[in-house]
């Protein structure tokens, strides 16, 4: 799962784009006013150049503002986020309530990252930039169906500024071009990868499609010719890239390592490259050692042949859902899931309904993996995440069917994953209980994300029945795989074809799917996959502490729900609310019903 809208911006640029109203539907106290208020300006600084994302996350005096690639887009973006981080760090000196000060550390940390970042790019990568994404995400904010008609209008003043149909507005694609020829006449740059360009091309027809599709959806008048002018210029920018790019673009997947280890830190990963591949691919031998134990036991109650967890996994694969009952066998997973959380108490849901929904073919080609599209958090009127399922890989190297995602055992754990007790409910706490701006967005990374998610996994498997066990086993060990296939083929210690063997062989993946995976790993995201394990792990050890400080005072939906409340807080961070918050006030409460507390160091 990625989160959001990964095509479009990183997340630290997403991170980046919040503002004060409407984010919590709450009460808030007044350490996150003030937070807030510290947060206010800094995102506005990035509002100006990345307005689509400022009106993704609810903002809608952006909604009609463009990308800005204009004239010295380096140098400007630099010079702003080195005068903000200088601000913050004179506003830390003068801060004393302890939770704004890790507020400030979050976003200390992110511009630090972004600044890093961008000069490392720029002394290394030639750029391309992909406008076709861009648009497409900017419309698709807009034309929501979940938005009002008079937001959903909106979308064609920034079409027209988009293709240079409005007053001072150049066409979108020629300052992206322009940027990007200025760069070519440097010696030593790095061009992208040979695949991923391909892949970014190739995408332009479905971005097309689904806008086209959107806007006819829409109902709204006179889009037309402006689409059409989009269609010429989008077909014009491929074909420059084709013809100027494309013979610069690096035949090898590695980015260069300097980038890469930036990568990691910005998916909130704290280890060496080293210390992952040790850690994981231990790991890794675990997980399978308890797969086939759960496969012996299945292919004996099954009278199958081969008791081989690969063997096992493929046969349960084979019990797909039909397509037209795939929404429907979904939505009753939840209800099997939500039922054994309420039973066993393991955390505390929402009294309403989560949103599930097939991809469309240009969110596949964007995100060929199941996925969170977040919902708006800035002036929220009752907008929710939806939990999308694609059903294609339009990237896939071969015919095979993508059926990772369509079989009854794999729908227990994605439902857990995507929608509850994982992404669906964490995105709806922030949205309905209320946290700090900072603690939202700026502190999202994969590890506190996606560690949330696969945690989630964790909690409810032991309550699955054996098959589904097996799956969730199984997409565990594609998270434990990610931490070490991702670093050794960053590093040139395996290729992209042998890290897609193992996948397809010993992780059970279909075609499509370890494709997409390789894709992730070598221009996609490279780093970001690593997260997963990392997180898990982190939230995994951070239980265990609490445990043994709370002893029989522990209670895992306290836990889970103070957690969640959290927002978006990296491992450390997060560690140290817990011990420092959660477990004084359990053992006071404790202490306060009568019950004998033993002393804490």
């Amino acid at each position: 799962m990625k989160l959001p809208r990964p095509t479009l911006l990183c997340s630290a640029v997403l991170a980046a784009l919040l503002t004060l109203p409407g984010l919590a539907l709450a009460a808030s106290p007044a350490w996150v006013e003030r937070s807030n208020a510290l947060a206010a300006p800094v995102m506005n600084d990035q509002a100006r150049f990345y307005p689509e994302a400022a009106s993704q996350a609810g903002r809608e005096e952006f909604d009609t503002a463009t990308a800005d690639f204009g004239p010295r887009l380096y140098e400007r973006k630099q010079e702003a986020n080195r005068q903000r981080l200088d601000w913050l760090k004179t506003q830390r000196t003068k801060e004393t309530d302890p939770k704004v000060l890790q507020d400030l550390d979050i976003m200390i940390e992110r511009i630090s990252s972004d600044i890093s970042e961008g000069e490392l790019r720029h002394a290394l990568l030639l750029p391309y930039r992909d406008v076709p994404a861009t648009i497409y995400f900017g419309l698709d904010t807009l034309l929501d169906a979940q938005n009002t008609p008079a937001r959903k209008a909106r979308a064609l003043t920034r079409l027209k500024r988009y293709v240079g149909n409005a007053p001072g507005y150049e066409p979108l694609t020629l300052q992206a071009r322009a940027r990007t020829e200025e760069m070519l006449a440097r010696e030593g740059l790095t061009g992208p990868y040979v695949e991923e360009l391909k892949q970014k091309l190739d995408n332009v027809d479905f971005y097309l499609k689904g806008i086209e599709k959107l806007l006819k959806q829409s109902q709204l008048k006179g889009w037309q010719a402006d689409f059409a002018k989009l269609t010429r210029q989008l077909h014009d920018y491929r074909d420059w890239a084709r013809t100027t790019i494309l013979p610069k673009a690096r035949k090898e997947a590695r980015e260069p390592a300097a980038l890469y280890a930036e990568s990691l830190r910005g998916a909130g990963v704290d280890l060496t490259p080293d210390q992952l591949i040790d850690r994981a691919t231990a790991e890794f031998q675990e997980v399978r050692d308890q797969m086939q134990m759960l496969a012996t036991r299945i292919a004996a109650e099954r009278k199958w042949p081969s008791s081989d967890y690969r063997d096992v996994s493929r046969a349960l694969k084979k019990e797909q859902i039909e397509p037209n009952a795939m929404l429907q066998r979904y939505w009753q997973r939840l209800k099997d899931i939500e039922a054994i959380i309420r039973r066993e108490n393991l955390l505390t849901l929402p009294n309403r309904d989560a949103k599930i929904r097939l991809a469309t073919e240009a969110e596949a080609a964007a995100v060929p993996s199941p996925q969170m599209k977040a919902p708006r958090l800035i002036g929220n009127t009752g907008e929710y995440g939806e939990f999308l399922i694609p059903t294609v890989n339009p990237h896939a190297k071969s015919t095979e069917k993508m059926d990772d995602f369509s079989y009854d055992a794999a729908t227990w754990t994605l439902a857990a994953h995507e929608a509850r007790p994982g992404h669906e409910l964490q995105f709806a706490a922030m949205v309905e209980r209320g946290v700090s701006l900072p603690r939202a967005w700026f502190a999202y990374n994969s590890a506190n994300v996606e560690g949330w998610a696969l945690y989630s996994e964790a909690i409810v498997l032991p309550h699955m029945p054996p098959e589904a066990q097996l799956i969730s086993l199984q997409d565990r060990l594609l998270r434990i795989a990610r931490a070490f296939l991702d670093p050794m083929v960053n590093l040139g210690r395996l290729s992209p074809a042998e890290a897609k063997r193992l996948l397809m062989e010993d992780v059970i993946q279909s075609e499509p799917f370890a494709q997409q995976e390789i894709d992730r790993y070598t221009f996609n995201a490279p780093g970001q996959a690593t997260g997963y394990f990392y997180g898990y792990l982190s939230l995994r050890a951070l239980r265990t502490q609490t445990e043994l400080a709370l002893g029989k005072h522990f209670n895992q939906a306290a836990f889970h729900d103070f957690v969640v409340a959290q927002g978006m807080l990296p491992p450390q961070l997060l560690k140290q609310a817990v011990l420092k918050e959660f477990v004084p006030a359990q053992l006071a409460a404790a202490k306060a019903k009568g019950e004998t507390v033993a002393l804490q160091n």
